[in-house]
């Protein structure tokens, strides 16, 4: 499985922005043509899925997030960013990329170390 190197999180109030950013190796063939997802894990909660986009743009979001955060990819530079707007303290979590497939949380077993976003005021 390839590796992915997530940036961007931080230190936010709630209402306040942040755009994370999500680098695939350069040696990941697969990129360009899996689907790639945005995860998150809060303390004492399983890992949940946020958003995921597909090769070719298609877009899905989990229903707390759907008209505030924003899934993006650039398959020429192995990227995928997401967007996150009017925060909650609930966002708070440290957010993950990778592939995404229907039943990930068997199939995914390597993830980076994430990026931690806290929303508090």
């Amino acid at each position: 499985q390839a590796q992915f190197a997530e940036s961007g999180g931080g230190l936010v109030q709630p209402g306040e922005s942040l755009r994370l950013s999500c680098a695939a190796s350069r040696y990941d063939l697969n990129f360009n043509v899996f689907t790639m997802g945005w995860y998150r894990e809060a303390p004492g909660k399983e890992r949940e899925l946020v958003a995921h986009i597909a090769s070719g743009g298609d877009t899905n979001y989990v229903d707390s997030v759907k008209g505030r955060f924003t899934i993006s990819r650039d398959n020429a530079k192995k990227t995928v960013d997401l967007q996150m707007n009017s925060l909650k303290p609930e966002d708070t979590a440290n957010y993950y990329c990778n592939y995404y497939f229907d039943n990930w949380a068997t199939l995914i077993s390597r993830w980076g170390q994430g990026t931690q976003v806290t929303v508090s005021s």
